[in-house]
């Protein structure tokens, strides 16, 4: 911003609109004033100059403007004036030249605060700017500009400032006021500040005047902002990921009684372990950024013996539960249970090891009453566990491997008679008159659905089969013809056994005396059929 303004100044190519946006506390509202002067400075010869990039200070002009009572220079906050009325006022002194300056300078602040109809007021005006007329826009909310008023501004993004900058200002600033900081409570200042100089400046006079003498430590800065001991964070974030959560509640409770706000707990164990990923990833870097009183030692010794997804599972969780520890109306209980959820993270299996288990069969249960730890302790390898997904009737049929042998059907026909043993007579009815099979062999069935057939029948199938045998079954659906339905089959092997039965000597003198009766079905003695399951199961 310097080099383009400085440049724009030399060339005299000076834009009629400039948009200064960024976060609060970094001095928009001041650069607007240093433009100011610089466009209406006069040097000690008197002479005007619109090359003025570094204003003097000294002239009329300059004081007048830092005093805030030039009459050229007009400064209006958007936030309490965001009417088409207020803007319309502000463009009817447009049309006049300036009084004393080069240029009149107009200073909105908050502008993205102005409603739809003052944008469009002002619009016009930006379009067609007078030649003596600078507009400067203040804003933390670039979004909520209109893009048309944005295009036609001259964009500067002012960014946080920096730490270093920050902890050498506020230093400067204390020993000015005769008052001593502790380097580190210093930096819990810095930090809080988040880049910005106004809050920054807030937090140190509260300190000063927090203090009842002219040393300021870590303690009471701590206790002032409601920060908590990085150290006992790191400590509690251990006992998470060794899952014990018993200590890792207490620290807890220690901190949040200690003046701790369970928020930014949840912020600093985020902190902490995006450092610790950092650091397993790239040490080095990581070595220049690490969290103050955190044991470095330590961290590189517990990254050791973690793996990255497990530090991106906790990541996750904890920027989950930060939004709900900031909308909860009870954020330590939020805080609380979300450190539960960490301590059982080593029961979410990773996708790499759900397929594994799944394609092993693998129907164990886990008791979900203990938690099993990510890190099984700091001098050990840390492992992380995976628990199968417990469905449905899996633990119901855990079979040995000899039971299995014995359930496993020896066909199509006996794998669809399973589905009426078992009571599933509406997919025992569809699987008989709408399945042809193309192929079976133990483990995958291939058939051709007709058209009757619903759309999740295949998928039923071999869901079913492996609850019933304990083995994954793959049913494809394929375009081969394949064999007649099992009802088809059926039906030919009836028409099969009418004609055998009609050809009995006693069957036949039997429809010789009954004349015009036929036979409707064969049923061996003894066997059942579909009717009597149905009414059997209902």
């Amino acid at each position: 911003m310097v080099r383009t303004l400085t440049n724009a100044f030399t060339s005299g190519r000076l834009a009629h609109a400039f948009l200064l946006t960024g976060v609060r506390g970094v001095g928009k509202t001041t650069t607007a004033r240093i433009i100011a002067r610089a466009l209406n400075c006069t040097h000690p010869n008197g002479k005007d100059s619109v090359s003025a990039s570094e204003p003097c200070g000294s002239c009329d002009n300059c004081r007048a403007i830092a005093s805030g009572s030039h009459i050229d220079v007009l400064e209006m906050d958007a936030a309490s004036r965001t009417g088409v009325d207020d803007i319309r006022e502000l463009i009817d002194g447009v049309r006049y030249s300036p009084t004393l300056g080069q240029f009149k300078v107009y200073i909105i602040d908050e502008v993205h605060m102005l409603s739809v109809n003052a944008f469009n007021a002002l619009l016009k005006t930006l379009e067609e700017p007078p030649p003596r007329v600078k507009f400067i826009f203040a804003t933390t909310e670039v979004r909520k500009i209109p893009v048309t008023v944005v295009s036609r501004c001259q964009r500067f993004d002012l960014r946080r400032v920096e730490t270093e900058v920050l902890t050498s200002h506020f230093a400067h600033i204390s020993e000015a006021e005769g008052t001593r900081f502790d380097a580190r409570a210093l930096a819990l200042i810095v930090r809080a500040a988040d880049g910005s100089v106004r809050d920054g400046l807030s937090l140190l006079d509260q300190a000063i005047n927090y203090a009842s003498s002219n040393v300021v430590g870590v303690d009471l800065v701590r206790k002032m902002i409601g920060l908590a001991d990085q150290a006992q964070v790191f400590d509690l974030l251990v006992e998470v990921l060794k899952g014990e959560i018993g200590p890792a509640l207490r620290l807890l409770k220690e901190q949040y009684q200690a003046g701790a706000d369970p928020l930014v707990l949840v912020q600093d164990l985020l902190i902490i372990t995006h450092w610790l990923t950092r650091l397993k990833i790239d040490p080095e870097s990581a070595d220049m950024a690490n969290p103050p009183e955190v044991d470095v030692t330590l961290g590189k010794e517990i990254v050791t013996k973690i793996k990255v997804p497990d530090l991106t599972c906790v990541w996750q969780m904890l920027l989950k539960g930060y939004s709900e520890v900031r909308a909860a109306t009870l954020p330590l209980e939020a805080a609380e249970m979300l450190l539960v959820r960490l301590a059982f993270v080593a029961d979410l299996p990773s996708p790499a090891d759900l397929v594994r288990k799944l394609t092993e069969g693998d129907s164990r249960t886990t008791d979900s009453s203990k938690v099993t730890p990510v890190v099984d302790s700091l001098g050990s390898d840390l492992q992380a566990v995976v628990v199968p997904i417990d469905r449905p009737g899996m633990a119901s049929t855990e079979l040995t491997s000899e039971t299995k042998a014995n359930v496993m059907p020896s066909g199509f026909a006996a794998a669809v008679q399973m589905f009426a043993d078992h009571g599933e007579m509406r997919l025992y009815t569809h699987l008989q008159d709408h399945v042809h099979l193309v192929r079976f062999e133990p483990g995958r069935i291939e058939i051709r659905l007709g058209e009757g057939a619903p759309g999740h029948l295949a998928s039923n199938l071999g869901r079913h089969l492996h609850e019933w045998t304990g083995r994954r079954w793959a049913v494809a659906i394929s375009a081969t013809t394949g064999d007649p339905t099992l009802a088809e089959q059926e039906s030919i092997r009836e028409e099969r056994r009418k004609i055998e039965v009609s050809q009995h000597p006693e069957v036949r003198a039997l429809l010789d005396t009954f004349p015009g009766s036929a036979i409707t079905r064969v049923r061996s003695r003894g066997a059942r059929n579909p009717e009597e399951l149905e009414k059997k199961n209902t």
